[in-house]
This record gives structure tokens, C-alpha cells and sequence, in this order.
């Protein structure tokens, strides 16, 4: 997607969510002006997803180097670069609203995975202050880290339909009964989703939960069909590669909260604005098994 197409997504969505918000907005009774800016929400949220959609590594190289010179056109108004920082946590909310909009429904298949996002390097976690209130040190397959946990569902061709963003020492198991709210059909995850109160709850309104067995259980008969896709979960593995490697949704240098909260909704809003996302191609019988789960 190019600028002008983002930046008229984002303003589409504004034009309406914008002022629905401001008119729901609890306040003290006092009266308060609302100064225009020179910005509007629309061109910051567009520059904030277009940072994750670049090559650059760093958003200040990208804000003075990129946009100050190649995109002066496209932003007439543009801020100073300090300026414009203290304005990103303004637009949190509308940025957390937009990504709903964004999000797909259930189609009968679906993975669920949960990612590190490391806010710190592991020899600076005590002395870390930033994210001390909300990060939390956890371990995965990869070891020790301190940060959140991203918990991610996508469905066979890398959309995403839910996520929920946890602190590190979180089960991946626990967020479970709220990501898969109205959701439907098969749900496959790995070895770290097994449970079998979980299953007996997610069972009950009509989504299955499909994984592998540990080592020390008893082997279960599969269906073909279920053996054959869960052999595929790779592919929201990939997706959560994408998200740390091209949309960098995690790096260590954060001076704000909600600017670091900021940076993980601007690169899965960026992510679902990709156009080639990582999927699995399926077979004919597949696609009719999809459509008899749907049925």
C-alpha cells in the first residue's frame, strides 16, 4: 500500500471515529479549548505506520532524513521533530481503535502463537524504569527476557483476527478465552496451548483446539485433515517473524510508555496493511472442508 492510500485509510476512519470520541470524552466540567494543530491525527498516524512499512531502523533518522526531505510535499505542515514526539501519545486510542477495524473474521481455520517483545537488553533489566509498572521477566524456548508477551491468532492466510498484549511472565494459555471470543471451527496451536479445561471450554461454543502431545502422553488419533494443517502452524511463526524482523515491532531503546505502546499497534497496523503476508496454500479438499466447517 503506498502513502496516499494508507493516509486515506486512516483519515476515512478518523473522520468518523474522531468525533464519536470527543463527544464521549469525560472531562472535569470546566470549559477547555481543543486547539487545532498543524498536524491532524490522520497525517500522524500515517507517518507512524509508514516508519514500520520503511527500511529505516531508527524513527528519528526516519522523521529528519525521510520525511523532513522526501516527503515535505506530502506533509506541508510538517512539525519539528520534538514536537512531533510529544504528540504521538495523542493518538494511542485512535490508533488501538483503527487496528479493530483492521482485524478479520474467523473463516473456520485458525493459529494462535505467542511472541517476546523484549523492551531491554537482560543485563539491564534492573535498572530498567520505562515499562517497570507493566513488563515482567519471562522465558521462552530462546531463554530469559524482560518484556511483554504479543498473543497473536491469524487465519490460513496470515490475517490477523486477534491479539492481546500481556506482560512476559503471562501463560500463553491464559488469554485464550478472550482472543478467541466468537470465534468458531479449528484453532491450532503447539504444545504450550494443551489444556484440558481450556479445551473443554473453547469446545463449548463450537471451537476446537488442536495441538501436538509432549513426549510423557498418551498418542491420540487425529483426523487426516487436522494432522495436515498442524503440520503448517509454521506459518504464524512467520508472521511473528515478519512483525520483529520487517515491521520492527520490538527494539530496547524506549523513553516513553506510551510512545513503546505507540510503536507495537503502529507495526501491526502496519503488518495488516501488508500485501503479501505469509499464508499456506491449501488443497481443494481443504477448501470444501472450510466451507463445511462454515456450513
Amino acid at each position: 500500500m503506498n502513502l496516499v492510500d494508507l493516509y486515506c485509510s486512516v483519515d476515512d476512519f478518523n473522520r468518523v471515529f474522531l468525533h464519536c470520541w470527543y463527544q464521549k470524552l469525560i472531562n472535569s466540567g470546566e470549559k477547555q479549548r481543543r486547539r487545532a494543530r498543524l498536524m491532524s491525527e490522520s497525517e500522524i498516524m500515517t507517518i507512524l505506520i509508514h516508519f514500520h512499512q520503511s527500511h529505516f531502523r531508527d524513527f528519528k533518522a526516519y522523521y529528519l532524513s525521510y520525511v523532513c526531505v522526501a516527503l515535505k510535499s506530502a506533509f506541508p505542515e510538517l512539525l519539528s521533530y520534538n514536537r512531533f514526539v510529544v504528540l504521538i501519545p495523542t493518538v494511542l486510542i485512535p490508533l488501538c481503535a483503527y487496528l479493530q477495524t483492521r482485524k478479520v473474521k474467523t473463516t473456520g481455520i485458525s493459529f494462535v502463537d505467542a511472541t517476546s517483545i523484549i523492551v531491554c537488553q537482560n543485563k539491564r533489566i534492573y535498572g530498567h524504569k520505562v515499562f517497570r509498572q507493566f513488563a515482567a521477566l519471562g522465558k521462552t524456548t530462546k531463554g530469559w527476557f524482560y518484556g511483554f508477551k504479543l498473543h497473536l491468532i491469524c487465519n490460513h492466510d496470515g490475517e490477523l483476527i486477534n491479539c492481546v498484549i500481556s506482560p512476559g511472565n503471562t501463560d500463553d494459555r491464559a488469554p485464550l478465552p478472550v482472543l478467541t471470543k466468537n470465534m468458531w471451527g479449528k484453532l491450532f496451536g503447539d504444545k504450550g496451548y494443551i489444556s484440558q479445561t481450556i479445551f473443554e471450554q473453547l469446545l463449548t461454543q463450537g471451537l476446537q483446539l488442536v495441538t501436538g502431545i509432549k513426549k510423557n502422553m498418551k498418542n491420540k488419533l487425529l483426523p487426516l485433515f487436522d494432522k495436515l494443517v498442524l503440520r503448517k502452524r509454521a506459518m504464524i511463526e512467520s508472521v511473528n517473524n515478519q512483525l520483529k524482523n520487517v515491521f520492527q515491532i520490538e527494539h530496547t531503546r524506549h523513553r516513553s510508555t506510551l510512545n513503546g505502546l505507540v510503536n507495537i499497534i503502529a507495526a501491526l497496523l502496519a503488518y495488516t496493511h501488508h500485501p503479501r503476508k505469509p499464508a499456506i496454500k491449501l488443497t481443494y479438499q481443504e477448501h470444501k472442508m472450510i466451507k463445511y466447517l462454515a456450513a
